[in-house]
């Protein structure tokens, strides 16, 4: 093991043994890291503001005067460095982010969120129409869901065109009250009221 300490190393580089600088790394490339990870939380820009605080250390090297430790002295680098790379990262997203956005992408996003809140209604919807009676919930289907005529449904269901009419207005009728379940417990007045 190697039994000199950090000012031997430190005195040796800068006399321009470049090789003493490596074992200061070596001894201290954990400590060095395990600071900087705490601070900027990702492993690989970890690894980076650890490689750039070892390379401030070296061109620095001249200006440390030995009135700390060495490992301290070394450690406010990398402290600092890793508050850099902190606040360089937030200042370069809110940029990325927005160079990034195009109009196909607010257009994406709105159709994403227009068919998340078209798929939730239609699970809404879903659960209504399974709470109908058979033929009832078929009709109200065919015609919604499926885009079927009247004249198609009453072909399916041999039932007449007047009928399948009725039994829709009827069936629209149920699948209202049922739909009012869900619906006025989001919509409520001023009072905070179910309307």
């Amino acid at each position: 093991m190697n039994r000199h300490t950090d000012q031997h190393y430190i005195r040796k580089t800068l006399q321009g043994d470049v090789n003493s600088f490596s074992v200061l790394i070596d001894r201290y490339q954990n400590l060095v890291y395990t600071v900087v990870l705490r601070v900027v939380k990702v492993k690989e820009e970890a690894e980076e503001v650890s490689q750039d605080t070892f390379l401030k250390a070296f061109e620095s090297l001249k200006s440390y005067r030995g009135e700390s430790k060495f490992s301290s002295w070394l450690y406010s680098i990398a402290y600092r460095k890793a508050l850099d790379r902190v606040r360089k990262n937030s200042r370069m997203k809110p940029v990325e982010l927005i160079e990034d956005i195009t109009e196909k992408n607010v257009e994406a996003i709105d159709n994403a969120l227009h068919f998340l809140e078209q798929k939730e209604r239609n699970a809404t919807i879903q659960k209504c129409i399974e709470q109908l009676p058979e033929k009832e919930a078929a009709i109200i289907t065919f015609y919604y869901f499926d885009d079927m005529s009247v004249r198609e449904i009453s072909a399916i269901t041999d039932l007449s065109e007047d009928n399948v009419k009725v039994k829709l207005h009827r069936s629209r009728k149920k699948l209202f009250s049922l739909l009012k379940q869900f619906v006025l417990p989001e919509i409520s007045n001023s009072n905070g009221r179910a309307i």
